[in-house]
């Protein structure tokens, strides 16, 4: 989980046009839409579509940044803009402050190889070679010893819980055991921002939910800024720090899991939270009453701020008592009534 306030990534006014004229009513300056009106309506046209318009946000350093859509929403089109695989129309991307948009080819080649790590859907492992030797391939690219990168990847395979099948090749490995070796690969050159396309949709749904447990642990261990993408809401709240929610290719609403689905944005973004478990999803943080007890020591008992409304209900109904609600620090920050917990699983109305 994130835990910096430091900016790793961000877009601005970012667009990706499709279309013989994309470029033509944006100006010299190929940054801030000032014409947003005549740019829709080029958009409209038959022959232009516009698969990223007018999107902005930042990314925390440590963060898992979840962007999620329905299909043709725009999202893995945002990854490829972000990470230059393909250029925007208009507008900027930055990495760690610097313009990504004026490095030149060598650069972005120099930066992925050694700062960023790319996942996709379909694993992309070279069939000829073995777990180790695909694991320790972008270390090849970066000239490192083949000593030391045999090190390095034996590690980092161990690390995704594949010790022992170093010498298989992808044919002779599940779907699930593929993608970890494409894990494997994308964090061997010690990525600073993880680029992650939709990796676990291809897999059953047993091994999918395995792979998310294993992403959760890793990202405990290792704490890396990512950007994830799914067209799975229930993936979505169950991995992210924040979530993205894309349509028609815009952003409708950045949160966090609990925040977008206590206060959806409006009928488009509620439709995905209908079977969420909130009880599940809502932590003490989320839902308590700022104002502290006058007393907070009588009469009351305490639960950590990112207790879950499940783990609290239990509580509240042994004790037949509000509850006080405190921080990493120890200090209470509010807290939680029986009729807190009710008024937070209601049923949201955005209307």
């Amino acid at each position: 989980m994130m835990n910096s306030t430091a900016i790793k990534i961000s877009c601005k006014n970012l667009w990706k046009i499709y279309g013989p004229n994309q470029k033509l009513w944006f100006g010299q300056t190929n940054s801030a839409i000032e014409q947003n009106n005549v740019l829709e309506k080029l958009v409209s046209q038959e022959d232009h579509v516009g698969a990223v318009c007018n999107v902005s946000f930042d990314i925390l350093e440590g963060e898992i940044f979840v962007i999620m859509g329905l299909s043709g929403s725009g999202k893995s089109t945002i990854i490829r803009c972000l990470s230059r695989l393909i250029d925007p129309t208009a507008g900027e991307v930055f990495f760690e402050g610097k313009d990504l948009l004026k490095a030149s080819a060598s650069e972005m080649i120099e930066m992925r190889r050694h700062k960023m790590g790319m996942v996709f859907q379909n694993f992309g492992l070279m069939p000829h070679l073995n777990v180790l030797d695909n694991v320790a391939f972008p270390l090849r690219l970066q000239g490192m010893h083949r000593s030391e990168r045999e090190k390095r990847a034996r590690d980092i395979i161990n690390l995704v819980g594949l010790e022992g099948r170093e010498k298989s090749f992808p044919r002779e490995l599940s779907g699930g055991q593929q993608q970890r070796v494409g894990i494997a690969r994308s964090l061997a050159v010690e990525p600073e921002i993880w680029y992650l396309d939709e990796p676990f949709s291809s897999l059953d749904p047993l091994i999918r939910g395995q792979m998310q447990e294993e992403f959760v642990r890793l990202q405990k261990l290792l704490n890396k800024t990512i950007v994830f993408i799914t067209h799975d809401f229930l993936e979505a709240i169950r991995l992210a720090d924040r979530i993205a929610i894309m349509k028609e290719g815009r952003v409708v609403q950045i949160g966090t899991p609990a925040e977008i689905v206590m206060k959806p944005a409006n009928d488009y973004v509620a439709k995905f939270t209908k079977d969420v478990p909130r009880a599940k999803l809502i932590r003490a943080q989320d839902c308590m009453k700022i104002n502290q007890f006058p007393d907070a020591t009588k009469g009351t008992f305490k639960v950590p701020a990112d207790a879950t409304l499940d783990e609290i209900i239990k509580k509240l109904s042994e004790k037949k008592q509000e509850c006080s609600v405190l921080s990493a620090e120890g200090k209470i920050i509010g807290h939680i009534s029986a009729e807190t917990v009710i008024d937070a699983l209601a049923e949201v109305d955005t209307k």
